[in-house]
């Protein structure tokens, strides 16, 4: 499967994702959304953006193995953040690092942030969603 991710001309730069992604494939991976919650279905950081953001990078890459895919696969990501902020930018930024960094990936897909009044629960700070696409 080939996908090709893109800045197009007249965009500046952002460090944290692609702009565009073209795939080409025949199987398409759509996920429900993923909170910060452990095996357990505990809540990991409480109160804290950068330990949320990267649980819920954590349960995506869980959940793109469990349908054959990685982070290399994905052609789209949207996470929604309860009263996002310029401050919980930064922190997603760094939760994502710190994901990248346990995962050994670089992920560039095309990402979409969300500010939201409140998720499932009170104590969920953010969720990640994510569509791949395989051959």
């Amino acid at each position: 499967m080939a996908i090709s991710l893109k800045n197009p001309a007249g965009l500046p730069e952002v460090p944290l994702y692609k702009y565009v992604s073209v795939a080409s494939g025949s199987k398409m991976v759509h996920m429900a959304g993923q909170v910060p919650i452990d095996e357990n279905g505990e809540t990991v950081g409480k109160g804290d953006y950068v330990a949320q953001i990267e649980q819920a990078y954590l349960n995506v890459a869980k959940v793109l193995a469990a349908a054959g895919a990685t982070f290399d696969d994905v052609v789209k990501i949207n996470v929604y953040a309860v009263n996002m902020t310029p401050d919980v930018i930064a922190a997603s930024g760094e939760g994502i690092a710190r994901a990248e960094q346990k995962l050994g990936v670089k992920i560039q897909a095309p990402l979409t942030g969300i500010g939201v009044a409140a998720l499932a629960s009170p104590e969920y700070l953010v969720e990640v969603d994510a569509v791949a696409v395989l051959d």
